[in-house]
Formats: C-alpha cells, structure tokens, sequence
C-alpha cells in the first residue's frame, strides 16, 4: 500500500444510542450529503489489492448492483455443528463451510470457509453492497428465510407447572393429607373444601405470578442489544436479533458482536473472545490478515483474525463487515446447541429419571434463581415452618394422650381430630402466600422504575437500592446534559470567543475586540489550522434532520459527544468534515483510549502550488511533507509531546518553559470557569513513522505522538441537567452521599461541583476533591488501602479519573461499610460496575459490554433518575416490610391461640378450613395491595439502612409481637364468650358432661342454654336423644333406660337446635369474624410504621379495594345458606354478637395505634435530645478550637521573645 495505512473513518458508539438516529431514514435536504467517506478499503482477493469501496462500486457492476435483481439459487444447509466440533468435541475455526444459501451461482465444490473468501466474493454470495447494505424488501425476505438472529431460548415456564409449583411445599402437602384423610373418613365435604381452598389458592398464586413474570421478560425485552448497520444507504439502529446475511454492520469499541462477520475494513481493532477461547487475552483482528486452512504443517486455529464471533466483545478500535452467520449457525450457537445435546439429550439414564419423576424435573428445571432478600424470607419462612412443625407435633401428641374428640364432630376418630388440629397450626404459622407477594412487589416496583427511566436487569438491585449510601457518578451527561458546546478558543497566548448556541452551525470565532477570526481573509491562520486539525481528528458529524413535526429542521451531531463542540465550532469557521473527506484522505487513526489521553490520525496533505497545505497553514522547508498527524486530547499528555507552537501568522516557533507553563495557566483560568478543555496538536510527517505492516496500536502512538507542534485549545461548557441540584440535596437529606468521578481537570471537577451544589458554599475544596494521581502518586502503583480509604471518606469530587481508579474507589468505599452505586458507560468500566454493589449504566452513551456488567440502565443517562431509583429502592423495601410485619403479626396470633386452646382442654376455635379462608381472604388480599404502597413522603429523610441488617428488627419486632398478641387477645376473649354465650362451658370435658356425649358415653339427663340477649337472657333446651350411626334415633324413656350406648351420640334437641354442634360452630364463627374483621384493620395501620392510621388514610387505592374485597367475602361465606354451615361449618349469630366482634376488632387497632403514639412521643424525645447533644458538641468543639488558636498565639508570642 505505498507505506499508508488505510481504514475506515468510522462513527463513534454514541450514534446508535441517539434518539434521533431513527430520523435519519428521511433526512432533510442540505447541501450536507449523507453519503458516507469513500475512503474505506476492501481487500478483493487474499490480500492481492486494496483500492476504495466507491472504486469497487463503479468497477464491478457484478459485485455491487442493486440487491433485489440477483437471480437466487437453493442450495443444501449442512449441518452447522459439523463445522466446529472435532471428534474432542473442540471447536475450530479453520474451516467453517459456509452454510448460508447463495444468492449467487457457484461452484458445489468450492468449500472454503467464510474467513478464506475474498470480501468481494462473500458480497456477491449474500448479494448485499458493501456502500450502502440491503434494502428493507431483502431484510424481511431474509427473517423469514432464517429467522431471528437469536439462540434458541429455554421455553417458557407452562402455565401448567408454575400451577404445579405452589404444591411443592410441605404445608400444602401437609393440608393434601388431611384433605385425603377426611375423604377416606367419608368427610366428604370437608375433604372436597379443603382441596377446593387449595386449588383455589394455587390457582390465584399461578395466575399472580404469570403476571409478574410477564412484566419481568417485557422489561427484559427493553434491554435488548441493538446494532448500528448500513441498510438503504444509511446508517440505521436495528434490534440485533433482526440482522440477517448479507447485513453491513458498523462496530466500535464496547461493542457487542451481534453475529459472526466477516471485516472488510477495521482500525487497530481487538476483540476479547475468552467465551470461545477461554483466553483472556484481545485478539488482534484485521480484515485483510492473512488465512489458511489447517492441514500439514499449519496448526489449527480456533478463531479467524479476518473475522469477529457473536457474543464476543470489541475492546479497541473499530470495524465494519458482513454478517455471515447469525442465531444458532453462529460459533456461540454451536456451543448452545453442543451444550443442549449434552445436557437434554435423550439417554437412558434422562428417560428413567423423568418417568420417575417427571413433576419434579420439570419443577426443578424452571425454579427461577431467588434473589438474596427471596432467600432470607424462604429462610424465614423455613425457620417458622420448624416451629411450626414442632409446634404441630407437640399439639398431636398433647391430644392424643388426652384423648378428646372434637365435640363438633363426635362421630371423627381422636386421630384424625388431632391431624386436622396439626395441620390447622402448620397453616397458621407459615405464610405460603409470602413469595409470590414479594415477587408481585418487586416485579411492579422494577415497572414503576422504567416510568423513571431505570431499567432493572437484575432485580436483587431493587432491594440493594434501599441501602445505597453513596452514588459515584460520571459528570459528562450524567450530572450534565453531556449536549457540550465549545464557546472559547485559545491559541498563539489570546483568547476567542465562539458565539452561537447548541449545535446550530451559525456563529463565529471573535477576538476581544469583536473581530472574527474564522474566515481565512481575517489572516488567522492558527485559528483555522486548530479547528481543521481538530476535525481531521474525529469521527463525528454534523447533520440537519427533520424535527418532530416533521416540517422544521435542525442540527444534530452523530458520534462522540466529546467531538461534538469541535465538528460544531469548525462548522463556524465554514470547515465541514465532509468536504474533507477527499482533499484530506485519513491514512491511519489511533483511537482514544484512557491510558493514552489523546486520538491521533494521520491524513493526507494536499500540495498547493508546490506547497503541503493545511486550509491556509503551510509547511516550509527543504523536505515537503505529504502526511499530517492530527492529535487532540487532555491538554497535560499532549502538552508534554510539544516542542513547537503556531503563531496566529501560521509560523511555527520553538516551545520554551516560559511559554509552556504560561498554556498550563491558561489551561487552569479555563478549567476554573466549568469548562473541558481540549489541545489539539499536529505533526508534519514524509512518511509513516514506524514499520510497514505494524498492527501494534501502542506502537503507532509512540511513533505518532511526538514531537508535537502546539496549536491551540478549545473549551466546551456541559450546562447542568436541570433538576440536578434538588437531586443532589435529596439524596444529602437521605444521608446519601454524592461523589462525582469525572477526566477533567480538578479546577474544572471543581467549579461544576460548585456549580450544582455537590460542594456547598464554604466547603473546603482541598479536603473534598481529590485528583486521582494522588491515589497512585508512583505512576500505576496504589496507596496502601488505609490511606486511600482516608482520602475516599472526605472526597466527593475526583479528577482526571482512569476506569481503573473507580474500582480502588468502590472497593475503598466497600470496606468502609458503605453501599456504593456506580456509574459507567465505557468498556474499561465493566469490572468497577461489576465490583460495586449496585452497577449503573448509561442507556443512551453506554456500550454493550457497561449494559452487560449493570445491575440497572438509566435509559435517560441523568443523575435524577438515580435518586429516583434510590427512592422506589427504599418504598419497596418498607413495603416488603410491611407485608411481612402484617402476615407474621396474624400468623403468630393464630398459631399461638391453636396451641393454647389444645393446650388448655378447650374445642378448637378455628378448623384447618377456617384458617385457609382467613389466608386467602384477609392475609393474600391485603398483603398485595401493602406490597403496592406508594410510600412515606419522608422516606428520604432517613437514613440508608445497614448492608447487612435484617428485614424486621429492633422496633418491628416489638410492633408485630404487641400486634400479635392484640390479636391473640381478641380471638380468645370472642371464642371463650361465643362458648359461654352458646351452650353455657367452656372445656371440652365440661361440655362432653353437659351433653356432647360420645361413643359409650354413660347417660346423663342433659340440659343445654344458649344466651339470647339481654331481653330473652338464657334458653334452656332439655329434649335429649341418641343417635345411632346409622341416622336413627332413640327418646325420651328408651335412653333413660340404658346405662351406655355403643356406636352411638347423646344430643339435645330443642326444635332444629343440636346444643353442642351449633354452639361451637357459633362460637368459631366469631373467632372467624373478629380475626377477619382484626387483620383488615391491622393491614390498615401498619401501612405506617408510626404515623397514624388517619394519615393519606385512602392513598392507596388497592388497599380499598381489597378490604372491601375481605369484608364483602368473609359476610357472604357465613351467611349464604349451605356454604356457610354445610360446607364451611359456620352458624348464623345474632346482632349483639356481631357488636361484639366489632368491638374487638376495633379494640386491636385502638391498642395497636396507641403503641404507635408511645413511639412517636419517645422519637421526639430522642431528637430533641440528640439536638441538644449535637449543640453540645458544636460547644466543645468550638472551645477547643478557641484553645488551640490561643495556644498557638501564646507560642508565637513566646519564639518572638
């Protein structure tokens, strides 16, 4: 190649972000084409030449006519894994056979492999052009020929086994036993409720979750990766799953590769491919590198250096190629498909084990993986489940030496009473329904973020979000609108300024007395010459588009952002990139990275009249030169390269110490007005200055980068995003801490700082912003981890920040006990978002690989949303709380009061059944809607809780514990009176004696009362009979006359009165209805942990809706007719009674709010007396101030005598 290097000029990886890129399909006319550089390079065949795309075009009619008129042949698709996996099961990538069917006719016997074929070939197998890329028509012909780019996915979780799942626990095991057992009795109905229960609470439990898991894939569905790709002759972002063969496809640093493509340009190009390789190292890729098969001689290599693998990651530089391979013929989908074979092929030893078990392996297979706040309450959960368990073991045993029957049901064995009575306490103290509503708060809690611009990927980062004590975040359109406009210039020791605002190319370049120094008739020449190297070195665009009413245009730059105010301010001058495309060709370019500082390209200079120009810059002397480095980048790297400068004649002098402290002031005065400051430099060159041939990046840079002649700086102001401040003083309210990590300068990192209110007025900034270099003052080497922890508990501003500095950073702050959220956009981010605990990346700057290594993705890019997320993170977190405290208060009560009743020789107040009821209507309901509180206005006012503190402690304990035994107080005072008021006992001895005779019973001559008001008092009901077991009965003298009745049961019947039944299911269905009536009203005050009940009493509009729902359903199934009695065992009660267990309801919330009130009166006390502390403290440390001042003062007075 004559000594130059060529590649592509390519678009930086913002331009795919841009929310204005999907305008670029119908651009508005300007005398600015759209047509891309046709400086980009193809190699034709195996390395013979490389000329220009546009020459190619025009050339080869046959390679580069429109796509849709190429005849199209069919040709057989081998199977794709053939092409990788040897007889070792390793994969190679010597000879991958091209799979795709040609457009084209060809040889059946070429077998070369993608990365063998000449670019030139493969465009004309895929029909595609190489310049402008595939029309829409082809795009769809081709999706529908070979599908979505996309590996095949594990299917879906069946509606059918997420229904199994909510029976794979040992309670509803426990209650299926008990249902069994009652049918095997013949309890028909009891046993058909109890499953009907169950299935219906599985059924509610399936369809809950269906719904959260559907929000969570469409939320997945949002952070899809896209891709950039030339498709009509312009640059376009499309979902990477929808690249087909044949597509252009545009790659920059960060990237994610989307398909296997074959390059056929590239820029010092690396890739990391340890998923294929397993090798850490980058890989080199270069598209005209050399191949071979493998055979005799020639080891087998695993990846092409012509060629880049999808789910690979591009670490440096940039490249476009073809797509010739996409979804599962990919080298990753080989894997997949290898890995499936292996994992779910059909052995023997698979087959046998799903006939044997197939619910379980399928059970196993779709367990979703539970985040660490799903596994403390499964842990929680676990431990009640012992106690429950032991609890249920004690109640059997405890029954089964007393021997009691149920005296509801005389006719049950003792046994199976007990099992009923068990199972009753195993359902009262585990509450099944606690992991799906944590899954329905925060799958509706990730949907809420997306409203704030905050993606969730992962959702153990919603609940690390309540916890987060500091943020770091980038500065450049995060804390700023990252929308840079460069507004002065400095050059030659004067400085300009540029008028103008945004992006709109209208303004000039003026000097203090107003004169405009852009035009070249103004003789500026150092003006000019700093604005046209600093275009030459860029890769961005300026570009009118159609505004949103689709009739106004504006201006709009596509690429860097950090770019954009150059391109902006050069465009001023009347200097546009693309009319420089061919006058000034670009022959290499080294990218940006953040270990150089600087981007440098190398163009072609053109020669005027015997003279290389640059605009009006020329280059006297003996040896003409015919290339000119271009460098832009941080003023310090570049300035110490300098050995010459521009005068504003154009005339280059010598760059003494003087001179270059005098730009380093200069550099200082700039950055202390808030604004990046970037050098640009140039470098006349006669030819390359390093090796033919070298790939090396690093290389080049050093052959590149100096001697430098200095020709100027541009300053760019990022005006703050609005809201920024209140943000910042939001999150200082919440006590969490703002810590801005930012490349600029200190004085720059500073004045923004100042600027936003990050540092408050009289803060010292020599103790709150750092520059980075002080945390390796020997070059790359790091303080000793106490030292930098010192430095990282006062700071909050970082500058000239290197990605490796916000990993020391983070883990610093980690030690220090502090939850730290990170934020990053860049691929050197990746391992600082991963090691932090909660990962931020940008949505609309950020790359693949930042995306990839998140937690959340801010798809606004501001700092707001992070305080937004930070907010919902704790509401969910409270909610969560809440929810938990409300299940654990009621289903301690219950169980308590199951055991206490078996204990003391009392009938049971509730059956299993009953308790199911109480879970699905007054503990399922409420508890979703507790899980959909919008939350306390003042929660950022507290502060962030410790990274390892338990969900419920300290004063929560106490609150559910008084709620508890509130409860349990309740439901014994409204039983032991449902008793006495309904047949006069209370101990199930007593009422056997009194007459709920059993088997073998001895008569007694029985009477049984039943309290009827106050206006009837007590009914005495005296009509004893027996009843065999086979439904006849016996009277009056008959029974007097027998001294036991076998397989028989003594009752009282006073009309349609059983004395002992009716009175205990009466009784019961008050229990029923004062814990029903009690946990509606508890749901209501533990809405808030200490306000009152009355406040924002009807904000949550679910919460409304569910009590109704309780209430509404706990009235109809005691008192429809046959539900109520035949199926569920309740009986009608009179009015007072209902009085009465209204009265208890409203008793447990009065108690429980006067808890509250003891709480809130204690918490002003502690504040007033920590108020009076801190002031104490402000005392002290004054004194000692004082002190100290006059003991320095009395020092001084001494030395001077």
């Amino acid at each position: 190649m004559s000594g130059y290097e060529s590649g592509a000029s390519l678009p930086s990886r913002s331009l795919r972000d841009s929310e204005h890129y999907a305008r670029l399909e119908t651009p508005r006319a300007s005398s600015r084409s759209f047509e891309l550089p046709t400086h980009h390079v193809v190699d034709v065949s195996e390395g013979a030449r490389s000329f220009s795309t546009a020459d190619l075009y025009h050339a080869d009619a046959k390679m580069a006519t429109n796509n849709h008129h190429s005849p199209t042949t069919n040709t057989p698709m081998p199977d794709h894994r053939s092409r990788f996996l040897s007889d070792g099961e390793l994969l190679l990538a010597a000879n991958p056979v091209p799979t795709r069917e040609s457009f084209a006719t060809l040889n059946e016997t070429d077998d070369k492999a993608w990365h063998q074929r000449s670019t030139e070939l493969i465009s004309k197998m895929l029909n595609t052009n190489l310049e402008r890329g595939l029309n829409g028509m082809d795009v769809e012909r081709r999706i529908l020929r070979y599908g979505y780019n996309a590996l095949e996915e594990e299917a879906r979780t069946p509606v059918i086994v997420l229904f199994l799942l909510q029976f794979y626990n040992l309670i509803i095991a426990m209650l299926l036993v008990a249902a069994l057992a009652s049918l095997a009795l013949q309890e028909w109905v009891e046993g058909i409720a109890i499953l009907a229960i169950v299935t219906l609470n599985a059924a509610v439990a399936t369809i809950q979750e269906h719904s959260a898991s559907n929000a969570l894939e469409a939320l997945a569905s949002m952070s899809s990766p896209q891709s950039l790709v030339m498709r009509d002759g312009m640059q376009q972002v499309v979902d990477s799953k929808q690249l087909v063969p044949g597509d252009i496809v545009i790659l920059v640093t960060g990237d994610v590769v989307p398909a296997d493509i074959r390059l056929f340009t590239s820029v010092d190009l690396k890739c990391n491919e340890m998923l294929l390789t397993g090798e850490s190292e980058d890989v080199p890729k270069k598209f005209n590198a050399p191949t071979f098969a493998a055979g005799a001689g020639k080891p087998a290599k695993l990846t092409a250096n012509n060629m880049v693998f999808s789910s690979t990651t591009i670490t440096a530089g940039n490249a476009r190629g073809i797509v010739v391979e996409t979804g599962m013929n990919t080298r990753v989908g080989s894997i997949a498909a290898l890995l499936k074979a292996k994992s779910g092929g059909p052995d023997d030893a698979t087959e046998k084990k799903w006939i044997k078990n197939p619910i379980g392996d399928c059970i196993a297979k779709h367990r979703p993986k539970p985040t660490p706040l799903q596994l403390s309450l499964h842990h929680t959960g676990y431990i009640m489940g012992v106690i429950a368990l032991g609890v249920a073991v004690l109640v059997f045993i405890v029954g089964m030496v007393r021997g009691e029957k149920d005296p509801k049901h005389p006719d049950r064995p003792v046994y199976l009473t007990m099992i009923m009575a068990a199972v009753s306490v195993a359902v009262s103290a585990v509450p099944e329904g606690l992991p799906m509503v944590v899954t329905i708060c925060l799958s509706s809690g990730t949907a809420e973020m997306i409203k704030k611009n905050v993606l969730v990927r992962k959702l153990a980062a919603v609940e690390t979000l309540g916890a987060a004590s500091v943020i770091c975040t980038d500065k450049t359109g995060t804390l700023t609108e990252g929308k840079m406009t460069a507004v002065k210039l400095w050059g030659d020791f004067k400085e300009y300024t540029i008028t103008g605002k945004g992006f709109n190319p209208e303004g000039s370049i003026l000097s203090v007395d107003g004169v405009s120094q852009a035009e070249p008739e103004a003789g500026n020449v150092q003006v000019r010459a700093t604005l046209m190297a600093a275009v030459l070195c860029s890769n961005t665009q300026l570009k009118q588009v159609e505004g949103e009413d689709g009739e106004t245009s504006r201006w709009m730059p596509f690429g860097n952002s950090s770019e954009a105010p150059l391109v902006v301010a050069a465009a001023k001058a009347g200097i546009w990139e693309d009319n420089l495309v061919e006058n000034y060709p670009r022959i290499v370019e080294v990218p940006f990275s953040s270990s150089r500082k600087m981007m440098i390209t190398v163009n072609a200079l053109p020669v005027v009249n015997g003279t290389a120009m640059l605009d009006t810059l020329s280059f006297p002397g003996d040896k003409l030169p015919k290339l000119v480095a271009n460098v832009k980048g941080a003023p310090n790297y570049i300035l110490r390269n300098c050995t010459q400068f521009c005068r504003r004649d154009g005339t280059f002098e010598p760059l003494n110490n003087t001179q270059r402290n005098e730009i380093s002031e200069a550099v200082d005065a700039l950055s202390s007005q808030a604004l990046r400051v970037l050098a640009v430099a140039i470098q006349p060159l006669s030819e390359l200055p390093y090796a033919k041939g070298c790939d090396d990046a690093d290389e080049k840079f050093a052959a590149l980068s100096k001697p430098l002649i200095f020709l100027g700086l541009v300053a760019s102001i990022d005006p703050e995003r609005d809201g920024v401040r209140d943000a910042i003083a939001t999150a200082r309210a919440a006590s969490i801490r703002t810590v801005m990590i930012t490349g600029d300068y200190l004085a720059t990192a500073v004045a923004i700082a100042k600027n936003i209110d990050l540092l408050q007025v009289g803060a010292d900034p020599e103790a709150q912003a750092t520059d980075c270099t002080q945390l390796r003052p020997q070059g790359d080497v790091y303080l000793p981890p106490a030292d930098i922890d010192e430095i990282t508990s006062r700071t909050l501003v970082f500058a000239r920040a290197k990605p490796e500095d916000k990993i020391e950073i983070v883990k610093s702050l980690q030690r220090q006990g502090l939850i730290a959220a990170m934020t990053g956009d860049g691929v050197n981010d990746a391992p600082a978002l991963k090691e932090s605990d909660i990962g931020v990346a940008m949505g609309i700057s950020g790359t693949e690989v930042a995306k990839g290594a998140s937690d959340m993705i801010l798809t606004d890019d501001n700092f707001c949303s992070i305080v937004s997320a930070v907010e919902k993170g704790r509401v969910i977190y409270a909610n969560i709380q809440k929810f938990v405290m409300f299940l654990l208060s009621t289903n301690i009560g219950e169980i308590v009061l199951i055991f206490l009743s078996v204990a003391g020789g009392f009938p049971l107040p509730l059956e299993a059944l009953h308790i199911l009821l109480l879970n699905l209507f007054t503990d399922g309901m409420p508890a979703v809607a507790l899980s959909l509180e919008k939350g306390d206005p003042h929660i950022m006012n507290e502060k962030p809780r410790h990274k390892h503190s338990s969900l419920i402690q300290g004063r929560l304990w106490l609150l559910v514990l008084c709620n508890a035994f509130l409860l349990l107080a309740g439901a014994t005072t409204t039983f032991l009176l449902g008793q006495y008021w309904n047949f006069g006992e209370l101990l199930t001895d007593d009422i056997y004696k009194a007459g709920g005779g059993a088997d073998g019973t001895d008569y007694t001559d029985v009477t049984c009362r039943r309290w009827e008001g106050m206006d009837d008092g007590w009914r005495t009901f005296g009509n004893c009979a027996a009843q065999y077991s086979d439904g006849t009965y016996i009277f009056g003298d008959e029974v007097a006359g027998m001294s036991s009745f076998e397989n028989s049961t003594v009752y009282c019947e006073g009309g349609d009165y059983d004395c002992v039944p009716a009175g205990l299911g009466r009784a019961q269905t008050m229990v029923f209805l004062g814990l029903a009536f009690t946990e509606v009203l508890r749901a209501y005050t533990v809405r808030h942990f200490t306000e009152t009940v009355f406040a924002r009493m009807l904000s949550n509009g679910y919460m409304q809706l569910a009590a109704c729902m309780s209430v509404t359903l706990t009235v109809l199934v005691t008192n429809v007719p046959v539900v109520m009695d035949d199926i569920f065992g309740f009986e009608y009660i009179p009015w007072f009674q209902w009085l009465v267990v209204g009265a208890v309801a409203f008793n447990g919330a009065f108690w429980g709010e006067v808890l509250k009130a003891i709480i809130r009166r204690h918490d002003r006390a502690q504040a007033r007396w920590d108020h009076m502390k801190a002031g104490f403290e402000e005392i002290l440390l004054e004194i000692r101030h004082v002190r100290h001042h006059v003991e320095r003062l009395e020092a001084g007075g001494l030395k001077r005598e």
